[in-house]
């Protein structure tokens, strides 16, 4: 399960928590302008944009499970199991593997309007990139500073949601998010009014009860609508502030490792959290074990070099100690 969320209009901030029980290896990938972006159906891509983002490499090639490029473009690969319907090969459109989603689009686009259009003639193919990896059901968040799209391949065909809240989680589709958000109206981050009866004077016992009905499980629907809220009202007067921001709202929809058991003894935790600053092209992250936020400035590396630039996720528990 995953979280993906982009901030309020005209700020360049996203984020998204990698919900999973197992983590692959993750590392920060900067995929400089001249690296051959290579696909199965479509153009070789010799020169592109710049990205930088969340990533195993397999045949030296990245894997994207997010990212962001030079333009500030987002965008994020969400599980999305029994809904997700991936094709065979069709004439007259451009035919991406569900893993080359995410490079395809960073590469080529440089904002929401320009990855809508890409989507309108796409189709994602039932293609796996090894034996090892399979191809995964997927649903997609693309988002800039001007806002967001949902992207679902279901037995329906390809669509491309507006997507005004500025949030993804996973099962059911986008659709019933949308719906499903107009039963919470009632929420407000103010101390409510007494309608209960004017007959009764009656006071609030505690701060926050304007948001008593907020969800606090950690199923899909319930993230959506807390991850929601959160950003909604969320305030921050800077950058600094903002990155603090998108990772308080991913720490409010959160998995703690035992909370979400699997058959197989399997427990699900959120592997990592990550928030782009796609005006500087800084990928802030912390893992499960590690709190601390680490950081990977793009514009510090050769972007016009030819070769993949990784670093490892930082895993081990780094603590400031102050005495």
């Amino acid at each position: 399960m995953c979280t993906a969320i982009s901030l309020s209009s005209g700020k360049s901030f996203f984020g998204r928590n990698l919900d999973l029980e197992y983590s692959l290896g993750e590392n920060i990938v900067v995929l400089p302008r001249n690296f051959p972006l290579r696909f199965l159906k479509i153009p070789e891509l010799r020169r592109h944009f710049s990205i930088i983002g969340t990533a195993i490499i397999s045949k030296d090639y990245p894997l994207f499970y997010d990212g962001i490029n030079e333009h500030g473009l987002f965008g994020a690969a969400l599980n999305f199991p029994e809904n997700a319907a991936y094709f065979s090969e069709k004439p007259g459109v451009e035919n991406v593997a569900s893993f080359e989603v995410i490079p395809w689009i960073l590469a080529s686009c440089s904002n929401i309007a320009e990855a809508k259009a890409a989507f309108e003639h796409a189709n994602i193919l039932s293609t796996d990139f090894s034996k090892e990896l399979s191809a995964t059901p997927l649903h997609w968040f693309f988002a800039d500073k001007t806002g967001s799209i949902a992207v679902e391949q279901t037995k329906k065909g390809l669509s491309v949601y507006k997507n005004p809240f500025g949030v993804l989680t996973n099962n059911p589709p986008f659709p019933f998010h949308s719906e499903n958000i107009r039963g919470y109206l009632n929420l407000s981050p103010f101390e409510p009014e007494n309608r209960f009866s004017k007959k009764l004077s009656l006071f609030p016992y505690s701060r926050g009860i304007g948001a008593v009905g907020l969800p606090g499980d950690f199923s899909s629907v319930s993230r959506f609508i807390k991850a929601a809220f959160a950003k909604e009202n969320s305030i921050s007067k800077s950058s600094e502030e903002d990155v603090s921001a998108v990772f308080h709202i991913l720490d409010s929809v959160a998995q703690i490792k035992g909370c979400v058991r699997l058959p197989e003894e399997k427990l699900e935790k959120t592997v990592y959290s990550i928030c782009a600053d796609g005006e500087n092209g800084i990928y802030y992250y912390k893992t499960y074990e590690n709190s601390r936020i680490c950081a990977v400035d793009m514009q510090k590396e050769n972007l016009e070099n030819d070769l993949l630039v990784f670093y490892p996720m930082r895993i081990k528990q780094d603590i400031f100690r102050v005495n």
